[in-house]
């Protein structure tokens, strides 16, 4: 069974940063590319950003330049950290893990997911 466990939301101000950290546990942490995705109050979940074992990244186009992934591959865990955050940034941020290199933005390629960590920005 693999788990993932989200940390690190919380409410901020406008041009704040945040780190959010995932840690995987079960299954092979490396056989996954990693995504991070974002669901706002009465819209469809969209995706973030992802990453590779390799380290190889991807974004959309709205958290270019201020969002940055990472991984930690001994520690089975990912990070995204979000610098100049805005309050369209207001969102519940889900982890979530693919088997398979190839990264994807789709939500419905990823097989495992965790809960989620709220995110909200004040203007």
């Amino acid at each position: 069974q693999v788990h993932l466990v989200e940390s690190g939301g919380g409410l901020v101000q406008a041009g704040d940063s945040l780190r959010l950290s995932c840690t995987v546990s079960g299954g092979t942490f490396s056989s996954y590319a990693m995504g991070w995705f974002r669901q706002a109050q009465g819209k469809e979940r969209e995706f973030v950003a992802a990453i590779r074992w390799s380290g190889v990244s991807l974004y959309a186009n709205s958290v270019k330049g201020r969002f940055t992934v990472s991984r930690d591959n001994a520690k089975n865990t990912i990070l995204l950290a979000m610098n100049s955050l805005k309050p369209e940034d207001t969102a519940l941020y889900y982890c979530a893990a693919k088997r398979g290199a190839d990264l994807r933005m789709t939500a419905l390629e990823y097989d495992y997911w965790g809960q989620g960590t709220q995110v909200t920005v004040s203007s």
